[in-house]
């Protein structure tokens, strides 16, 4: 894809090829997908191999959302330690919400093995860095209850993370060797490869306008023509419009912006040597990474400020990459974009049974690589005869977030203030 008409460096890198298809007419299909994302294509995906005929509906390109301008972390688990979760979930769904989410990366290089998806797939770990002492006993504290389970987590020292990291910039970190990185914008094509293969069908660049049942199932009423089907999966998460009233309204949506460098070639060997994916313990995350152009990849939460080389964005990353690695010299940015986040208020997941026959998954909070592809997954099996008590979570009423407009004004404005206070 040009880089003009890209929607992030992913966009233009992945060895994946891109695939358009317009609808030309009207069709019939077990299940109707709306959303070319992680949740949408697995979901076709896994229908499609276990016998329902599938038709994913895509109103711009695969991965136009989310999907598509993700960091690229596939990390284990949530937001949440696993006590917690455990507190949210009770104890019939929170320990198989653990069990299933920190397995999650597992199931993602799987798929990516499975499909010889081209992503420049790194399972060498993810390292979550403590930004001050408050965040390395926030780390001890997660590193404890993961070792008690069983899961290949270590606890770094300061000395220990800085080998990890190329800087002493941070009190210490948790290595997760469960996780790894992709080129998400890879992966998700791959995923859509992998579905068409299976025999699924998607379309590109087709709105869906309005869903309404009659005695046969659902018609989904697009600007192009209208889709039947048995099943309707809405696979839009932050990108949810008004295709089902007050859907939008579950979450609060918040922005998490990335600059990409030139690639650096031996300038950066010594930064992220194993190439893991970090972020930090801070309220305003802080993400970190380097692709296998030797790209840095950083980012943080709120959007793009001004144009790129010179606007507030371009100088608040000059500023952190020159503080952690004065010995870096200058860099030049050559891709700069945002995408949505949906927050919800305990930052879990939910999957709700909208009406009969129609399902949707959101609320991602930031881990929309093992989330959609689980949740896809689950969904698929849901459709084909498996238990609902047997989903990772249970399936819960629509609960909306009234003051969700006024919260997201107030995070950009915190989040704009955090890059401007940290270009100074």
């Amino acid at each position: 894809m040009k880089r003009d008409a890209a929607v992030s460096l992913w966009d233009v890198s992945s060895a994946e090829e891109d695939y358009t298809n317009p609808m030309t007419g009207d069709a019939t299909t077990d299940v109707a997908i709306v959303g070319a994302g992680f949740t949408g294509l697995s979901t076709a995906l896994h229908c499609a191999e276990n016998g329902l005929s599938a038709h994913v509906l895509e109103a711009n390109h695969i991965g136009f959302g989310g999907s598509g301008r993700n960091v690229g972390l596939v990390n284990a688990g949530v937001w949440h330690p696993p006590a917690k979760v455990r507190e949210k979930l009770g104890d019939t769904y929170g320990p198989r919400f653990i069990q299933r989410f920190g397995d999650g990366p597992g199931t993602v290089f799987s798929l990516i093995e499975k499909h010889q998806i081209r992503c420049e797939v790194t399972k060498t770990g993810t390292l979550h860095a403590a930004h001050a002492p408050s965040g390395y006993a926030d780390l001890k504290s997660r590193f404890d209850e993961w070792h008690r389970l069983g899961a290949p987590v270590h606890l770094l020292d300061r000395d220990e993370m800085a080998e990890k990291v190329g800087t002493t910039a941070f009190f210490g970190g948790l290595l997760d060797e469960r996780a790894g990185t992709i080129n998400p914008m890879g992966y998700c094509r791959g995923l859509a490869r992998a579905a068409r293969g299976a025999g699924a069908e998607i379309s590109t660049g087709v709105r869906a306008n309005r869903l309404r049942k009659d005695q046969s199932g659902w018609v989904v009423e697009t600007d192009k023509a209208q889709l039947r089907a048995r099943y309707v999966v809405l696979g839009t998460n932050a990108y949810t419009d008004t295709l089902w009233p007050n859907l939008k309204r579950v979450f609060t949506p918040i922005h998490y912006f990335q600059l990409a460098t030139a690639p650096l070639g031996d300038r950066v060997a010594h930064i992220l040597p194993e190439r893991q994916g970090l972020w930090d313990t801070g309220q305003i995350m802080f993400s970190l990474r380097r692709d296998m152009s030797d790209r840095l990849v950083i980012g943080s939460m709120g959007k793009v400020m001004g144009a790129l080389g010179q606007g507030l964005s371009h100088r608040w990353a000059r500023k952190q990459l020159a503080r952690l690695f004065p010995e870096l010299g200058p860099v030049t940015f050559e891709d700069a974009w945002h995408g949505q986040i949906a927050m919800t208020p305990d930052h879990l997941p939910r999957i709700y049974n909208l009406d009969e026959g129609l399902y949707t998954a959101i609320g991602y909070n930031g881990r929309g690589i093992t989330t959609g592809t689980l949740f896809g997954e689950a969904i698929a099996g849901l459709l084909t005869g498996a238990d609902p008590s047997d989903l990772p979570l249970p399936i819960t009423d629509v609960t909306t977030v009234p003051s969700a407009p006024i919260v997201s004004r107030l995070y950009q404005a915190a989040f704009t203030a955090n890059q401007v206070l940290r270009s100074l």
